[in-house]
């Protein structure tokens, strides 16, 4: 059977105030609240809300046939539950119908994959957390930032634990394939690939008002793609549905309209964690230099394409292991808060989508003043006169305390299980 596995993306930055040289030392506070809260406020009212709204109303109309993806930055979970709590619980109404599958990314919908393998294991785990914490299941499923992916990212996630990843499709990684087939790691065939089919994508994203497309117009492409294409991913960001196309454009109604389209084809919708077990990998994807789902090159330029970009991204990076080290709640908060992919695509020279300054390199400047002082905080507590040998000494220390912690934290739930008379006989 033919399924549709449709996943979107959500990700909101802590937007910078404008911080100057002589505020470095004296303002500890980086964040420009108006404005990050104008954003949100704007998505939440014409797009979030309605758009949950609309999908629960397909699960409930399709019985639960109608399945989607999900996921969201931890520092945007961060922002809904200070400023949109009610977007959370809309969330959770959606999880409850068992049709929704939520997805684990690095926390700060950060580069870390690329610059910083511990920090990215580390970020990962902390939004599954989050997301257990929050939906009530532990995600197996990964979309990494900006869909980033390679033969060693991949590596990486697979020895995490997670089954499946989400990738995009590059014309250089894919050549003469089709990415409506589920395919799996070049070197690790367990981890499986589920490719991201761009133009079918951006037929909704981004061209929707401009070609007036239908429902059944778009599922009767589906329908007609060649016999054995048999997954057709469709990725997106959760915008498009009320902002990028505004509700006076019918998305809404096109949305809402896809199940009954789809069913009327034969067509299914599964969800992420769902497609290993319903096919089959149709072989492996070899992708040796990290590809993302930006622009018609599918790499890492948007973010890291000129000099600007690789200063502020080498400086930031340069401090992982001794942050990691800081108990200092404030630090470790601006540490994530300041990876967001956001504040390096406003360096960009060709493509600072979503940017609010008027040039790269005023980004680049005000993000600099900020990491002057973020370094020199992290400079008073781990001095770098502190060499890397020792921080790797007191980092191995701080991980064997953490085992021994879990380890006795394991036992005493143990112990707490065990039937009253078991105890009292200890």
């Amino acid at each position: 059977m033919r399924n549709i596995c449709f996943y979107f993306q959500i990700h909101l930055p802590f937007l910078l105030k404008r911080y100057r040289f002589f505020e470095i030392g004296n303002d500890h506070y980086y964040y420009d609240d108006f404005q990050t809260r104008e954003r949100l406020d704007y998505l939440v009212e014409n797009s979030y809300l309605n758009a949950n709204r609309t999908i629960s109303e397909m699960i409930r109309s399709s019985n639960g046939k109608f399945r989607c993806a999900f996921s969201i930055s931890g520092v945007t979970l961060e922002l809904f539950e200070q400023y949109a709590p009610e977007v959370i619980d809309s969330f959770k109404a959606l999880a409850k119908t068992g049709s929704v599958e939520f997805l684990a990314e690095p926390y700060a919908h950060s580069l870390s994959s690329v610059y910083d393998t511990s920090e990215f294991e580390r970020q990962v785990k902390m939004h599954a957390d989050k997301i257990e914490a929050l939906f009530g299941k532990r995600p197996t499923t990964l979309f990494n930032s900006e869909l980033i992916y390679s033969d060693e990212i991949g590596e990486v996630v697979s020895k995490m634990g997670f089954k499946t990843m989400l990738l995009d499709e590059a014309k250089h990684i894919m050549g003469w394939k089709s990415p409506n087939y589920l395919y799996n790691h070049s070197y690790v065939p367990k981890l499986k690939l589920i490719v991201r089919n761009y133009k079918l994508s951006d037929d909704i994203a981004l061209r929707f008002s401009g070609i007036g497309l239908t429902a059944e117009t778009f599922v009767s492409w589906i329908a007609n793609l060649p016999q054995g294409e048999n997954l057709i991913s469709l990725g997106m960001g959760y915008e498009v549905f009320g902002s990028t196309q505004p509700a006076h454009t019918g998305i809404f109604d096109f949305l809402k309209s896809l199940p009954y389209h789809a069913m009327e084809q034969q067509i299914g919708f599964v969800l992420p964690s769902e497609i290993s077990k319903k096919s089959e990998s149709a072989g492996a994807l070899l992708a040796p230099y990290p590809i993302s789902w930006v622009g018609s090159d599918k790499d890492l330029t948007p973010w890291t394409g000129n000099d600007l970009q690789q200063e502020a991204l080498n400086k930031l990076y340069a401090v992982g292991e001794r942050v990691r080290l800081c108990t200092d709640k404030a630090l470790l908060l601006d540490w994530l808060i300041l990876q967001s992919t956001d504040h390096f695509r406003y360096m960009s020279h060709k493509d600072a989508y979503g940017t609010h300054y008027d040039s790269a390199y005023e980004a680049f400047m005000n993000y600099m003043n900020v990491l002057a002082d973020f370094l020199e905080r992290v400079q008073a507590q781990y001095p770098s006169s502190i060499e890397n040998e020792e921080l790797n000494e007191l980092l191995k220390t701080i991980n064997h305390q953490e085992k021994e912690i879990e380890k006795l934290e394991l036992e005493i739930e143990k112990l707490k299980a065990k039937p009253k008379k078991s105890v009292e006989k200890l």
